[in-house]
This record gives C-alpha cells, structure tokens and sequence, in this order.
C-alpha cells in the first residue's frame, strides 16, 4: 500500500458551478470553501501531513476585477473567522507565491504564517499569485550568482515548497485535463487523477476513494 504524505489539488470549477446554479460565479466561489473545509478534515482523518491547494494563479489576475475582489474579500474572511480554530487543530498555514496583494491581506497572510509556524498536525499550502514557472524562475534568480554546479538539490532547496516533500497525488476537479501551470517541478512522478465534477459537488466519499485508488497504484518510477 502506498503512503501518502502529500495531496496536491486544483479546486476548478467553483465558477462554472455558480453559473450551473443559475447564481453568480461568485456563489460559486462562496460555496466552494465547504468543499475545502471537508477536505482538511477528511486529510486530518488519514493523517496525511501535506496539503496543497491552488487558490488564485498568476494568470488568474485577466479574471474580471469584481471577481478578483471578491476572491480576495472571501480569502480574508476565512482567515479571520477560521484562523483560532485552525490553530488549535495544530494545522499550519504556509503561502506559496507571491504576496503582491493589498497591505491588509498581505499582514493577514503574514499574521496566520506567523501564528501557525509550529504546528505540525497539517500544513496546508495555499497556492496564492502562483506559477509554476514563475517560481522556477525564482529559484534561478537566487542561483545565478553562485559559483557552482547547480544541482537539483540546490532547486528544490529554493523553490515556495522548500522543506515540503512532493506531492505523491494531485488531484484536479471540473472535468479539465490540464496542469495550469501548477507545481510542475514537483509533481514529475506524482499520480494524477481528474475528477468530472465541479469543486462544489465533490465530496469526501470522492476524496476518499481517490485516496484509496492511489494506495493500490503500481508505482514504478522508471523501474518496471
């Protein structure tokens, strides 16, 4: 049976859900953060210790303002209301990407890393203004001035999820096969699974049953 440390997961489809409910986009979004609630429980539950989720990408920002404002006002809320409890659940909230937003939601982002720093039940990272290439480019950055042989270690050791091992599945909802530019350096050997449904109407028997097919994958990693 494969161990799981890590599940990486691509919300998609909060939007299109809306839509499909004769709502707004927005209303998608909105209900989206149950699906993400049940998820951290559900990880809790396996005592998986890494969970990342791609919150709002580098290419997000050609979404509408309005949308992109309300993104941020719902993110806000949520760490405001949830931070405490999240806390004493012991999970760790760790961002990866770049903090170009406003100065309040940046201190926010700031304050609930800060608050959480040592926790080790979960981490969640929440992917926020992040690009996979963007990050390589980053690591790069912090390289080209030294003097060595750069190696994969010298990468890996520069990249947002330094100290975070790779995920060992990724999971994407919204019937869309396609990696979005997300954690492409990290997810080489990772198992991928689509899901058809939107984000919204996945649910933890979903989850549950992904995690449990995983287990049970023949995983070869260029050996046979």
């Amino acid at each position: 049976m494969n161990q799981i440390k890590h599940v990486a997961i691509i919300m998609d489809g909060n939007g299109r859900w809306g839509i499909k409910q004769g709502k707004t986009r927005n209303f998608g979004h909105e209900k989206g953060i149950k699906t993400v609630e049940m998820i951290i429980k559900e990880t809790i539950k396996k005592k998986i210790k890494f969970l990342t989720l791609f919150a709002f990408s580098t290419e997000n920002w050609k979404r509408p303002q309005g949308e992109r404002n309300f993104l941020f006002k719902l993110l806000e809320f949520y760490i405001k209301d949830k931070l405490d409890s999240l806390n004493k659940e012991k999970i760790k909230i760790k961002i990866i990407g770049q903090k170009i937003f406003t100065n309040k939601l940046n201190s926010l982002l700031n304050y609930a890393e800060y608050k959480t720093r040592k926790n080790k039940k979960l981490q969640i990272n929440i992917a926020l203004n992040y690009g996979s290439k963007n990050e390589l480019l980053h690591a790069f950055n912090k390289l080209k001035n030294k003097k060595k042989k750069i190696t994969i270690r010298d990468i890996k050791k520069n990249l947002f999820t330094k100290n975070t091992p790779d995920p060992e599945l990724l999971i994407r909802t919204g019937n869309t096969k396609r990696l979005s530019n997300f954690l492409l350096w990290q997810i080489a050997y990772s198992e991928i699974f689509f899901e058809k449904k939107l984000w919204p109407d996945f649910t933890a028997h979903d989850y549950n049953k992904i995690l449990s097919k995983f287990r049970k994958t023949k995983r070869n990693f260029g050996n046979i």
